[in-house]
């Protein structure tokens, strides 16, 4: 297993950031290469189950996830269910008054996690931007 931790801060409240964050049908318009879908579940508790298909066109692998804690607007946890990815994943969101912190900690079996990590930080500024408009981004 690989640790990996990143953070960004988020111009925007907790609440916001929950909200923008756990849009999982909108996840693609900041994650790069990214499709999320609900496939089991309201997508918004435990038990909910999550595919996540990140590739170019037709090349690219899916990973399939459980929910395994919630707690809006706070923490969001899953484990990484797949045949490429396994392992745990958390979303924390730290308030800071009217701006929040989004931690993004995974704890993975994954080939080649170190070239993982450069894309997810990219992801994460993008993210920060995606959040500071939602809804309207």
């Amino acid at each position: 297993m690989t640790r990996l931790e990143l953070r960004v801060h988020v111009d925007a409240p907790a609440t916001r950031t929950w909200a923008a964050l756990t849009d999982w049908d909108r996840q693609g318009e900041w994650m790069l290469g990214t499709r999320v879908r609900v496939t089991a579940g309201d997508g918004a508790g435990v038990g909910s189950e999550l595919s996540a298909f990140t590739g170019l066109g037709p090349l690219g692998f899916t990973d399939t996830m459980r929910v395994t804690a919630w707690e809006p607007p706070l923490r969001c946890a899953v484990d990484h269910t797949g045949r490429l990815v396994r392992g745990t994943g958390e979303f924390l969101v730290r308030p800071l008054g009217a701006r929040s912190e989004l931690v993004w900690a995974e704890d993975v079996a994954l080939p080649l996690t170190l070239a993982f990590a450069p894309g997810v930080k990219l992801s994460l500024i993008r993210f920060a931007r995606f959040a500071r408009e939602y809804p309207r981004g």
